[in-house]
């Protein structure tokens, strides 16, 4: 037996020295990824491989490269970790959940040395996003804060109504891009993950206990590096999180019992759902035994009730919030064109055609990686808007385009710059 042992020691001795067959498992959608530098430890990668992007804190090391018109982010990681994050990543993106999307794990990466590295992970670098240290950074004002609260806890309802367990729920875990006036949060981190038919109320609980721990560190680490205003209380923010989520969670869950006669209850419940963002796939109503009493608890699917209309009216893929800006102006061009009693699918290729086509087409090359199209047709409406009252009457979009451009956009920050407040 000793001797089977040793020459299986020498067998494993001699395949690590070889060195492992590198393997790129998944589909990634550039062939270059190949020609990566993969046989160095990544913070040892060349300069010129790379891309400066806020990057968020980590336990690992973690770098953005540019191939050709795309930037990935790239983290090193175990084999065993690297495959269970990208199979839950997919999963995730299956369920349309806001998270990053997955390209690639990258194993059997071995030194100059002959020495085995850690695997690769490979995401898709989220456009226009930024952590939120980057977000923080500089003056941060308490409507920000909150806006950015906001969107963590509808984050976290819409990964649990998906039965997704996050296990390591944080700010450092979530990346933060423009929807209009708010934010839209997007996971970064699923490692500690798992993916349930439905969450436990154990494992819900648990998690919210862990994104109060985990976000009142790191408000403490804030005001510690002075990037906190003095108004901002972090043990108070982090409770806000959990109000925010509990609140929104009882909203998409709870059953309501209603009198026979007052079903217009169960009409403003569903507006309320859709204000948030949310659809309501079917409602189960029961009746209370003993009473003439009905319980209703509405089946929520997933939040982009605005996403999906928009969607399926112009071909527009957006953030919920722009989305439901944009259709705020379809809406205006339909009645100021005379058209309230045309076809809705007619009216929004008009307005497409016609309106925001010619308004993102006007922003000059140069400036174009500055904003997402459906922000800057968002940032031109309020623009159009302010510059409307100061003038005493409507400018017109043309004019406001053009003023926008000119007095705003072009002094805007580029994507890996920070989130400035509009």
């Amino acid at each position: 037996m000793t001797n089977v042992s040793q020459r299986n020691q020498r067998s494993q001795r001699n395949e690590w020295s070889d060195g492992l067959p590198l393997q790129i498992t998944g589909a990634p959608s550039d062939p270059d990824l190949i020609r990566l530098p993969w046989d160095l430890p990544l913070e040892e990668w060349p300069d010129h491989y790379l891309v400066p992007l806020p990057r968020g804190i980590s336990r690992h090391v973690v770098r953005f490269v540019r191939l050709a018109d795309r930037v990935y982010a790239i983290k090193e990681i175990s084999e065993r970790y690297a495959k269970a994050e990208y199979r839950l990543l997919w999963d995730l993106s299956r369920l349309d959940a806001p998270a990053v999307e997955p390209v690639a794990v990258v194993t059997g990466r071995t030194g100059r040395d002959g020495e085995p590295l850690d695997s690769a992970l490979v995401t898709r670098h989220l456009q226009f996003s930024l952590p939120y240290r980057a977000v923080m950074s500089g003056t941060l004002r308490p409507d920000t804060l909150t806006r950015l609260l906001d969107a963590l806890a509808v984050l976290l309802v819409r990964l649990h109504l998906y039965g997704f367990y996050w296990g390591d729920c944080s700010l450092s875990n979530t990346l933060f891009r423009r929807d209009a006036g708010a934010f839209a949060a997007y996971l970064v981190d699923a490692e500690t993950g798992e993916i349930h038919p439905l969450i436990s109320e154990g494992l819900r609980r648990h998690d919210i206990d862990l994104a109060h721990t985990n976000i009142y560190g790191e408000m403490l680490d804030l005001e510690a590096g002075g990037l906190l205003h003095p108004s901002i209380d972090p043990e108070a923010i982090a409770g806000q999180v959990l109000d925010r989520y509990n609140r929104l969670w009882e909203e998409l869950t709870e059953d309501e019992i209603i009198e026979e006669v007052d079903w217009h209850r169960v009409e403003q419940r569903i507006r309320r759902l859709n204000s948030l963002g949310f659809d309501v796939a079917e409602m189960m109503v029961r009746r209370k035994a003993g009473t003439g009493r009905l319980i209703v608890r509405p089946k929520v699917v997933d939040a982009g009730h605005h996403q999906r209309r928009l969607l399926r009216l112009t071909g527009l893929d957006v953030e919920e919030n722009q989305a439901r800006r944009l259709l705020n102006d379809l809406d205006s061009f339909r009645v100021q064109s005379g058209l309230r009693h045309e076809d809705e699918a007619i009216v929004a290729h008009r307005w497409l055609a016609e309106i925001f086509q010619p308004t993102v087409a006007a922003i000059p090359a140069g400036l174009r990686g500055k904003l997402e199209p459906a922000q800057f047709f968002h940032e031109v409406l309020d623009h159009r808007w302010f510059r409307s009252e100061a003038a005493g009457g409507d400018i017109g979009l043309a004019a406001a385009v053009r003023s926008y451009i000119d007095n705003v956009l072009v002094f805007k920050p580029d994507e890996q710059a920070l989130i400035g407040e509009a």
